[in-house]
């Protein structure tokens, strides 16, 4: 399978797969922080000649490894609302299965544009009302999750479903703003949410042979390591770093989206 990619290149080397786990390392870490640090493993796994559709199910094995394990961490440091966190998965879920039916039928370069445009309104937000995402709103985190809190993440589900990447930032900017979680806690919850829906799609890759078993198990090592390292900087050096590492994930992942980068 790997000789349909490349004639000239083993990526079974440890050269390679020393790369591929440097890689998920960051990805974990930004992944964990905020979003769209899959983005790493995608360009990595373009660049080794991996076809698109088996780099998407590779991918999902280190999300999945990273998850357990980031979300353990998060738990035991209390950080973790599991009960909130089994709700909101559940529309997530179901938002995603649409989201990914709908993806083939929409012209992609004018979706990124608007996610661009949204992206750049909350990065406003971020400077513009920092207390709200370093401290939280304890009277809305501690009530009950509504029908409407429900749709809104039935959406963002769709998105992710949709375009996978930058879903992370979505999760924890409806969590901070209509849950009143602050960036640790939302961190926490998103983490937990990629954990639960995560696995249905990677059966479904699994199924139709589309995974990289070895590359996406190193990748997962990566992930792992930079998530937990991630987790225990969240919580010893609170919400207003991640806060931060989210600001600048929002600018790179805008730039890339409106094509004035590209990586």
């Amino acid at each position: 399978m790997i000789s349909d990619y490349f004639i000239n290149i083993d990526i079974y080397s440890w050269q390679v797969l020393s790369i591929v786990f440097f890689a998920g390392f960051a990805a974990g870490f930004i992944n964990t922080f905020a979003g769209s640090g899959t983005a790493i493993n995608y360009f990595l796994f373009f660049l080794l000649g991996i076809p698109i559709n088996v780099a998407s199910g590779t991918v999902r094995l280190g999300v999945i490894m990273q998850a357990i394990a980031t979300s353990l961490s998060f738990y035991k440091k209390k950080q973790l609302d599991v009960v909130k966190a089994l709700f909101i998965s559940i529309p997530v879920t179901a938002g995603a299965i649409i989201g990914a039916e709908i993806a083939v039928s929409v012209n992609l370069m004018i979706f990124e544009r608007l996610i661009g445009v949204v992206l750049l309104i909350m990065l406003f937000f971020l400077f513009y009302d920092s207390d709200r995402w370093i401290k939280g709103k304890l009277v809305l985190s501690s009530r009950k999750v509504s029908f409407w809190h429900l749709i809104i993440y039935f959406l963002i589900g769709i998105y992710g479903g949709f375009l996978h990447i930058g879903f992370g930032i979505f999760m924890i900017a409806a969590l901070v703003y209509i849950s009143g979680y602050d960036l640790v806690k939302a961190a926490a919850i998103k983490i937990f949410v990629v954990l639960i829906y995560t696995p249905f799609v990677f059966v479904i890759f699994m199924l139709n042979n589309q995974v990289e078993y070895l590359i996406g198990f190193v990748t997962g090592l990566g992930n792992l390591t930079g998530g937990l390292l991630a987790a225990s900087l969240a919580t010893k050096w609170g919400a207003g770093f991640i806060r931060w590492i989210l600001i600048f994930v929002l600018i790179v992942f805008s730039l890339k989206l409106f094509g004035l980068v590209d990586f």
